[in-house]
């Protein structure tokens, strides 16, 4: 059975009165468009990173050096996901808000970027990106990581044949959560590391799409 957006969807816990702005911990899930699977696979409960899984890792262990303020924690790539903590030692910047009709509990960026080609930040040193933003959103540091991730898949759809993918990498909106005390960001560590062995029953694994 295909992707249906309506079926397989994963639902933000998000407070109406809470200050995001503040620091703290946040759990953060991308999804690929489609859930289509291109980063590899689950073999015998552990997750097989091919090149394309790898570099989505590449980035994700770059946003360190990106913006300071923060730091990168328990992370996984998963075929056609990928789950992380982000830690913010600073206020995040402005408050975060949702896309005017957006879905209610879902933070969105904008990541509009064909599936031909990327646009970098800075197009003479594309790896770079934008000069570093000193009190960077939750939203900021989802919207680069998803663009720096898609421009250079798109540059190795060109150079290295990876599969191709139908108008965006990511989805538009991903998932976060407030990680409120050192108990749940233990539980929630805990499920980050262990989620390939639970690939057989997770909701975005496409043999449960019935």
């Amino acid at each position: 059975m295909t992707y249906d957006p309506e079926k397989h969807h994963r639902r933000s816990i998000r407070l109406p009165e809470y200050d995001y702005s503040q620091p703290g911990a946040y759990f953060v899930t991308i999804c690929t468009q489609n859930r289509l699977c291109l980063f590899g696979d689950v073999v015998n409960a552990e997750m097989v990173l091919n090149d394309a899984g790898r570099m989505v890792w590449q980035w994700w262990e770059e946003l360190n050096n990106k913006f300071p303020n923060m730091e990168t924690d328990a992370g996984m790539v998963m075929p056609n996901h990928f789950h992380g903590i982000l830690m913010f030692h600073e206020p995040v910047g402005a408050t975060l808000r949702g896309r005017p009709g957006g879905r209610p509990g879902r933070e969105e960026t904008d990541d509009r970027v064909d599936s031909d080609e990327g646009h970098p930040y800075d197009e003479g040193h594309p790896h770079r990106g934008a000069p570093t933003i000193d009190a960077p959103t939750l939203g900021d540091v989802a919207g680069w990581f998803k663009t720096m991730t898609t421009n250079e898949y798109i540059r190795s759809v060109k150079q290295h044949a990876w599969p191709r993918f139908p108008g965006k990498l990511w989805q538009r909106d991903y998932y976060e959560h407030i990680v409120r005390d050192d108990d749940e960001l233990n539980h929630i560590r805990e499920y980050i590391i262990y989620n390939p062995d639970n690939w057989h029953a997770d909701e975005d694994n496409p043999d449960n799409w019935q």
